[in-house]
Parts: C-alpha cells; sequence; structure tokens
C-alpha cells in the first residue's frame, strides 16, 4: 500500500452509563485494563504511526499511566473528550500531526487486530473511508410504539464496527460540514456524499457496553477465541 503516515484516534471519553457503576476503560480484562488492549494493538501496528488517547476528565490520570505503560512511545497525547462522539473525535483530531490517514477505534472494543487496521488503511488509500463491519445473520424488525413495522432485507445489512478509517483531509471536512449529532463518523462522511468501503471484521470485535459483554470478553479471552496481537 502506496500511503503517507497513519494516526489513530482512540475514543475512551464515555461515560459507561449501562456498566452498573463500573467504569469499563478501567476494569479489568486478562489482567490488564480493558483500555490497555487497544492501546497495545494500535501500538503494535507497524502501519500506524502515532496514537492520541480521548479520555473524560475522570479517567484522565489512569488512562495517562495507561498509554505510558502499554503504548511503546507511539502515544503522542492524552486530550481531554467532549459532550458528544464527534467533539471527542474532534479534540483527537486538533492533537494530531501532520499525517494522511486517520484509523478512529472505541476503546471499549479490545479485540481489534492488526489486520483489521492495516486493511482499513489500504481501502481508505483506494476510497477515502472505509469501515470494519460483521454480516447481520439475526432477522431484523423496524418496530414503531411497541408494534412491527416491517422486516428488513438482513442480505444488505452490517453491524458497523471499529475501526473507522479516513484520509484525514476527508474527516476534517466532514467534521467542520457536521450539524447533527451522528453516532459514527462514516455518518459525517456519507452526509457529504462520499463512498465509504465496507470490508468483513469479526463477531468477536465486540464492544464492551455492559457487565455481561465484559464477562463475555473474559471468556473470549479464557478460551483463546480472542487474543490481543500485542504483548507486553
Amino acid at each position: 500500500m502506496s500511503r503517507g503516515e497513519a494516526a489513530a484516534i482512540l475514543l475512551a471519553a464515555g461515560r459507561s452509563t449501562r456498566m452498573q457503576g463500573r467504569e469499563k476503560t478501567l476494569a479489568q480484562l486478562g489482567g490488564i485494563p480493558l483500555a490497555a488492549h487497544s492501546v497495545r494493538t494500535f501500538a503494535a501496528c507497524a502501519a500506524i504511526d502515532t496514537i492520541v488517547l480521548v479520555s473524560s476528565s475522570a479517567n484522565y490520570s489512569a488512562l495517562a499511566q495507561i498509554a505510558a505503560a502499554h503504548g511503546a512511545g507511539k502515544v503522542c497525547d492524552v486530550v481531554l473528550g467532549g459532550a458528544r462522539r464527534q467533539d471527542s473525535v474532534a479534540a483527537g483530531l486538533r492533537m494530531l500531526s501532520p499525517c494522511e490517514f486517520v484509523a478512529v477505534h472505541d476503546i471499549a472494543r479490545p479485540f481489534v487486530t492488526s489486520d483489521m487496521i492495516e486493511r482499513g488503511l489500504a481501502l481508505a488509500a483506494e476510497h477515502g473511508a472505509a469501515v470494519v463491519a460483521a454480516p447481520v445473520f439475526d432477522t431484523v424488525k423496524e418496530g414503531r410504539e411497541g408494534f412491527v413495522r416491517r422486516t428488513l432485507n438482513r442480505e444488505h445489512l452490517w453491524h458497523v464496527q471499529t475501526p473507522q478509517t479516513f484520509r484525514r483531509i476527508l474527516l476534517e471536512r466532514a467534521h467542520a460540514a457536521a450539524h447533527d449529532e451522528v453516532s459514527d463518523d462514516a455518518m459525517l462522511v456519507e452526509a457529504l456524499g462520499e463512498t465509504v468501503a465496507l470490508y468483513e471484521g469479526s463477531a468477536r470485535n465486540l464492544k464492551v457496553t455492559t457487565i455481561e459483554d465484559l464477562a463475555i470478553a473474559e471468556a473470549l479471552l479464557r478460551s483463546g477465541a480472542a487474543i490481543p496481537t500485542a504483548t507486553t
């Protein structure tokens, strides 16, 4: 892949509202904080040159320590996030040194792999934007006021994950044009009418949102079904 430098923005500024009082980014997973898994993987990925970690104010000191211990010198800054996800990404973008590509990743997905990162960068070099996703296998119904409105064709549906990877100039343009709140950066790029490539990831690239998710992640680690690609 012919490309310029690539950076990663790792998002850890969420409020963990569905974790029954636990802070998920600092929760232990496989003997280290959950946040450390993504930091390790991006730091170990040869395609990533630098990392910005976006934190909440409550966890800033702890995440700075995680960045120092697990970032292999690639974490150039730990910055405070904003009220919305897109505000946190924008905060990370402002702190990046010059680079051509940016991979945005939710740190609550601890099983990201170097392969996912590198495939996203390759597709972003070709198309400008790329997101990793998993096909939908369940039957999906659209509901309204407690009743089924219609059944959607799952053949065309994907569970979108992270990392989401972009040419930096495109991502910055998308953020500058944003007005409404969105759930991911790809939506901002889509709003510009730009193409976003999809590539298949893994169902194991789960997002830890609840206590039950954390238990599933721990079980995957114990079984060997999801092993972080980086080591100490």
